[in-house]
């Protein structure tokens, strides 16, 4: 059992698997492997079904599901959940780390001053939101305060995160911030230190940056995120290339 199954198991989170072909038999009863955690031992705020169904939902029942999830503390105090925006096909994924105030009341990732920065960014390089770029963030809801999210509020929103990819297929992600880099990594260590890498995330190449709303406190970091971005064009663009030698 890896750490992360470890920390779901204790949290009550362990994925239960649904027989789908039983669905329709009223009389059925759900089957769960071995290691699979009981109803009774899942959170009152996380409904077994929601735990087995999020890996096999489309857009239009993910957004339903976040708008009405409350399986960490966070749903407590959201106005409403903010599962991500732009093209849905996109080469290009931006994950951030959570909502903020505006993006709280919007309903849409970056839309306050560090997404005007984010949108800078692409600009830059050539990109714009919504045209072959997806925007999501780590946790779906706001955290109080602008806090950091805990880990416990990561993992819970994770399977939402997870299955956007999953639908997605980006070309290339690009982790903005350690908690987002952290989250997708699986793995702890400083933002310096993971820069300048590309990463694996489930066989998609995964690069870190800073989160927008850190370089509008630290602007000395700026030229290094330039120095992010020219690496990432440089990344997707060898993709394309080996992506038209194999055709």
């Amino acid at each position: 059992m890896t750490r992360r199954e470890r920390i779901l198991t204790e949290l009550g989170l362990t994925p239960l698997w649904l027989h789908r072909r039983r669905l329709d038999d009223p009389g059925a009863t759900l089957e769960s492997p071995p290691h699979a955690t009981s109803h009774a031992a899942l959170p009152q705020h996380r409904t077994a079904h929601e735990v087995r169904t999020v890996e096999v939902m489309d857009w239009a029942e993910m957004r339903e599901a976040a708008a009405t999830c409350t399986s960490c503390v966070l749903h407590e105090k959201r106005k409403q959940a903010v599962l991500g925006v732009g093209d849905e096909k996109a080469d290009w994924l931006f994950v951030g780390e959570g909502p903020g105030a505006e993006e709280d009341m919007r309903g849409e990732p970056f839309v306050g001053q560090a997404g005007k920065l984010l949108d800078n960014m692409l600009s830059a390089i050539g990109l714009k939101r919504g045209n072959n770029v997806y925007i999501a963030n780590v946790v779906k809801c706001r955290p109080p305060g602008n806090r950091n999210p805990a880990p416990e509020e990561t993992l819970a929103c994770q399977p939402f995160l997870d299955r956007q990819i999953a639908l997605l297929q980006p070309r290339l992600v690009v982790a903005l911030g350690k908690v987002a880099a952290n989250t997708l990594l699986a793995r702890g260590g400083t933002l310096g230190s993971m820069r300048k890498t590309v990463h694996d995330y489930r066989g998609i190449p995964l690069i870190v940056t800073y989160h927008p709303a850190y370089l509008l406190r630290t602007l000395t970091d700026k030229a290094k995120a330039w120095e992010d971005l020219c690496f990432a064009v440089e990344t997707m663009s060898g993709l394309s290339s080996a992506a038209r030698n194999v055709d």
